[in-house]
């Protein structure tokens, strides 16, 4: 199976945020007022895996300051998974992010989405630290040195 990966460094146009959107959706549950508060992101980046011009893979980030940068929401359509399109979507987002001069990315999740945690880990993460968020969900945070 061939995707083509697609970098935007500001909110996309309308076909492919809406894909993005339907997928976040059929992944979380929910839209979660995204396109809001994607606009309230400072130096928001963007990385989608296309299949065509269906949206089937997704990984947002922002800058958290000029040497770190948080890698915010992601997912792949159930449809695809299986085939690496998530850690192609996370090589893809770390090799741009090197060059842009990023030192460390930083990401949260929780155990329900242990294939994302498992992904992290085997990809030079580590866990720095832990938390339970107003919602009461117990936090997973971890960071990447990009420069090891």
């Amino acid at each position: 199976m061939a995707f083509e990966f697609v970098i935007f460094d500001s909110i996309p146009e309308e076909k492919v945020l809406d894909g993005i959107l339907e997928l976040h959706k059929n992944i979380f549950g929910t839209s979660d007022d995204l396109i809001n508060k994607m606009e309230s992101k400072y130096q928001l980046l963007i990385i989608t895996a296309m299949n065509g011009t269906k949206v089937i893979g997704y990984k947002i980030g922002y800058a958290m300051d000029s040497n770190k940068f948080y890698s915010w929401l992601g997912g792949v359509d159930t449809n695809y998974r299986k085939n690496g399109i998530a850690s192609m979507l996370m090589e893809k987002q770390h090799q741009y992010l090197k060059g842009l001069g990023y030192k460390m990315v930083q990401t949260k999740t929780i155990n329900k989405w242990r294939n994302m945690l498992i992904l992290n880990i085997k990809s030079g993460f580590d866990i720095i630290d832990t938390y339970t968020d107003e919602k009461g969900l117990h936090k997973i945070i971890l960071e990447k040195n990009l420069h090891n």
